[in-house]
Order: structure tokens, then C-alpha cells, then sequence
């Protein structure tokens, strides 16, 4: 691939021409790295940009971190006996509250690992 490059001024910008794809909406681990990134990592998010590859990488992230989170929150459910549907029937905030801290628990594992991580 041979890089053209057009004369502004005194300086040589090279033609850089994305290639078109269809991209969908990223959710909020995916705009939460991509914050990571920018602020944190600036050079491999530099090199994820040059590379036309940050959006691939957030995509895959935001959707992976979406899917251990919803695995986390069942095995967390899983293991705790008194979250059920009676107690959604007879207590609901009750109900509510745990299912809520098994939410929270599974995020800060996810948030660790896929977004504040390292892992490309």
C-alpha cells in the first residue's frame, strides 16, 4: 500500500482514507475503555487509531464485558439461596437491594479486568 501525501503550507499531510464499515453503538464499557485509553494508555490508543483498530477493540471489549457481567450476576444469584421469587414476591426491596450488590460485584470483576486491564 503506497501512502500519498498532499502539500499544505510547508508541511506534507499524508491522504489517509478510512475504509467504510458499518458500526454499531458501543455500550458503556466500551466508551468507559476507550475513556481508559485516552487517558491512561495514550499510546496504545494512538496505536489502535493509526492501526484503524480502536473501534474493533472497543466493540469486542464492550461486548465481551457486557456478557461476563450478565454470567457473573447468574453465578452470584446461583450462590446466594435467599435471592428468589419469594422473596421478590414478599420483599421486594429486599429483593432488590441483593440483586443490585450482586450487579456491583460483577461490574468492579468486570471493570478490573476488561476495562481497566491491560489485555488487548
Amino acid at each position: 500500500m503506497e501512502i500519498t501525501y498532499t502539500k499544505c503550507g510547508d508541511y506534507l499531510l499524508p491522504n489517509l482514507i478510512l475504509k467504510p464499515r458499518k458500526q454499531e453503538n458501543l455500550n458503556k464499557y466500551g466508551l468507559m475503555r476507550l475513556n481508559y485509553l485516552k487517558r491512561n494508555k495514550s499510546i496504545l490508543y494512538q496505536q489502535l487509531l493509526m492501526q484503524d483498530k480502536l473501534y474493533d477493540h472497543l466493540f469486542s471489549v464492550s461486548v465481551e464485558a457486557k456478557e461476563k457481567v450478565n454470567y457473573l450476576i447468574c453465578e452470584l444469584v446461583k450462590l446466594d439461596d435467599s435471592i428468589n421469587e419469594k422473596l421478590k414476591a414478599t420483599n421486594r426491596m429486599l429483593w432488590v437491594q441483593k440483586m443490585n450488590n450482586c450487579k456491583n460485584i460483577a461490574e468492579e470483576i468486570v471493570l478490573k479486568e476488561l476495562i481497566y486491564g491491560d489485555t488487548i
